[in-house]
């Protein structure tokens, strides 16, 4: 089992401090994503066994606290593993575990717009392939996510899952078992976005209108299965939805109840 050794091992101190400090966020954030760029860039090898928390403690200048979050971390998304007698190593698979996505700065509205911004791919096409495969049941149950969002709105809630819903619903007519699949994975950063428009809402009650409408022509396009109809109705929401965030009140983005689209 190849052990990275505290002189000659390329995590040497000077390089993992200064990837530490490259990075944002807590300390424990830090350390999580120099580690990570090191196993992704394949400077230690799947099966190599990592330092003990002491060593890392003491190159990354933090500590074995630190270090345990960042080791739980890795542990969580399967970059490494504990083995009995071998301590913490580098998954053998660690290059092909599943996509995830770094919040560098959670809440923050940089992040926020890298998701909506990711949307677009996304959603654009899903609305497009819904147009084009939606089955009559299908269709209704995206009429059905449609309307709820208003009931919700009337009765005093901010329509945040409803939203969400009506998303999934398009994700699920596409007839791709993969689109509701990476919906229900990215929707809990998007709701990020869609609870600061909404609160933004409250305040600017135009944008609610027109936020309705870009719904009612996403579901109308898909109705009238147009697919460049719905790719365009999509990404004219998303895109909206850009500036939306842009000019919501800053304070948005500090209050805990003004942190989720």
């Amino acid at each position: 089992m190849p052990m990275l050794t505290p002189d000659k091992s390329s995590c040497s101190a000077d390089t993992l401090a200064a990837l530490k400090d490259s990075a944002k966020g807590t300390l424990s954030d830090q350390v999580t994503a120099a580690l990570k760029a090191y196993i992704a860039n394949g400077e230690v090898l799947p099966g190599a066994r990592l330092p003990t928390e002491s060593v890392l403690a003491e190159r990354f200048g933090v500590s074995r606290t630190v270090i345990r979050e960042a080791i739980s971390r890795l542990k969580s998304v399967g970059l490494v593993e504990v083995r009995q007698g071998s301590g913490t190593v580098v998954s053998e698979n660690a290059p092909l575990k599943a996509f995830t996505i770094d919040l560098d700065v959670i809440g923050s509205i940089e992040v926020v717009l890298r998701v909506t911004e990711l949307r677009r791919g996304i959603e654009g096409e899903a609305a497009a392939l819904a147009a084009q495969r939606h089955s009559p049941a299908q269709l209704e149950a995206i009429h059905q996510a449609l309307k709820a969002i208003d009931t919700a709105e009337q009765a005093g809630r901010d329509g945040v899952e409803e939203d969400l819903a009506f998303h999934h619903s398009i994700s699920r007519a596409t007839g791709n078992p993969l689109y509701p699949s990476l919906h229900e994975f990215i929707a809990q950063y998007i709701k990020e976005a869609i609870r600061i428009t909404r609160s933004n809402e409250e305040r600017r009650r135009d944008l609610a209108s027109t936020v309705r409408v870009e719904h009612c022509a996403l579901y109308a396009a898909i109705a009238a299965r147009d697919p460049e109809g719905a790719r365009h109705a999509a990404l004219n929401h998303i895109n909206n939805a850009v500036e939306r965030l842009k000019s919501a009140d800053p304070s948005f983005w500090s209050k805990p109840g003004g942190q989720t689209p």
